[in-house]
């Protein structure tokens, strides 16, 4: 399956050089007092479609992540595992130690690092949400030493970002400590939700692994519920390859919200609830993949179906009416918020109002759906009571 992974990964990289999606640009920055080559990726669509807004990924190392990161988007936007994104990757390869290197000396950040740091939060930052329909949900990307940046942007009060992904890191030895005085239980004031990843890889030299056990011990401790840590210990055996496995393990994690439910996810948060609760679950999960991701996806049927049986079997079906309310709210023109409207009237023995909500539902459904015949059984088991 992980090479099935590489391989789809590759394809899409291969097919994004094609693509007219990509802008690149000279950025005039005035805190380094240079230009620095940007390059930005649009998705698929966004030219023509003037509502929608997007999760903003920023990319440290443009050269060394960029093209995996987007076909990595691709390929989850695609699957519906994440929003579809708008990418902007710094590229830093003529200037990697100026921007990225700490002080050997005094593990602290340099004149240039500090800089760099400006012309992220102070020219990237406003240039893409003042040029693109950004969402609120911003990523922060880096790998070796720019890491160092990425987890800096922990001590920003009040936050930029949302995800921080740190890719192979070469972090300075002090790394724990620094992190620690950043305070980084302070996100649980915070009314959204982030995320940390770093992973680990069998190629690390002993002098890049020396600092990850104690870091990855305090950052395992937090106890902010709306901070989502994930230290990702994986089996790559090269630097490129690692790349390709990172990038959408640390999607996976950071966009863990904005898919479907999981049969896991439903054992562990949905199951035991309430038939009330199970519905504000619903809607909150919808709210919020709307307000973080730009995403207004309705509700996904697979969704409504999932946690149907709690609200069948609990409270002998009391919120029926409100679930298919909900639903009827959301998609209007479709059957299934009649059908359990309709059930809710008839486990209450008013037949009437039963069959005046299943006929809306069948009326609703083209005489093309499979489903119309058996629908229609609905109808016939209540008009005969």
């Amino acid at each position: 399956m992980k090479n099935n992974w590489g391989i789809l990964i590759l394809l899409l990289v291969s097919l994004s050089s094609f693509s007219q999606e990509f802008i690149n640009k000279k950025f005039e920055s005035k805190e380094l007092r240079s230009t620095r080559d940007l390059k930005i990726y649009l998705p698929e669509g966004y030219q023509k479609d003037s509502i929608n807004n997007y999760p903003l990924a920023i990319i440290i190392d443009g050269e060394h992540l960029f093209d995996t990161y987007v076909a990595s988007s691709k390929l989850f936007s695609m699957t519906d595992k994440a929003p579809k994104q708008i990418v902007v990757g710094i590229q830093i390869n003529k200037t990697r130690e100026e921007d990225t290197y700490f002080d050997e000396n005094t593990y602290q950040l340099t004149g240039g690092n500090v800089k760099f740091l400006r012309f992220i939060k102070n020219e990237i930052l406003p240039f893409m949400e003042g040029s693109y329909r950004t969402s609120p949900f911003i990523s922060i990307i880096g790998q070796g030493s720019s890491v160092n940046l990425v987890t800096q942007f922990l001590n920003e009060k009040p936050p930029i970002f949302n995800a921080y992904i740190a890719i192979n890191p070469l972090f300075a030895p002090n790394i724990t400590a620094k992190t620690m005085s950043f305070q980084v239980d302070k996100f649980e004031k915070e009314d959204n939700t982030f995320y940390l990843y770093i992973n680990d890889a069998p190629f690390f030299s002993k002098e890049k692994k020396k600092p990850l056990p104690e870091l990855k011990t305090y950052l395992s401790s937090i106890s902010a519920k709306n901070f989502h840590f994930k230290y990702d210990e994986m089996n790559s055996e090269s630097y490129i390859s690692s790349l390709g496995e990172a990038i959408p393990r640390a999607m996976d994690k950071i966009f863990e919200t904005y898919g479907s439910i999981t049969t896991k996810e439903f054992e562990e948060k949905i199951k035991a609830l309430e038939p009330s609760d199970a519905i504000a679950y619903l809607e909150n999960k919808y709210l919020d993949i709307d307000f973080l991701f730009g995403s207004n996806l309705g509700i996904r049927e697979k969704d409504i179906f999932i946690i149907e049986d709690v609200i069948i079997d609990k409270e002998d079906g009391d919120y029926l009416r409100n679930f298919g309310e909900m639903i009827l709210n959301v998609y209007p023109r479709s059957h299934i918020g009649d059908y359990y409207v309709g059930l809710y009237f008839e486990k209450k023995g008013k037949m009437s109002l039963a069959l005046e909500s299943y006929r809306s539902g069948y009326d609703k459904m083209s005489n093309s759906d499979p489903n119309k015949s058996l629908f229609y059984t609905n109808i016939e088991r209540v008009s005969g009571r």
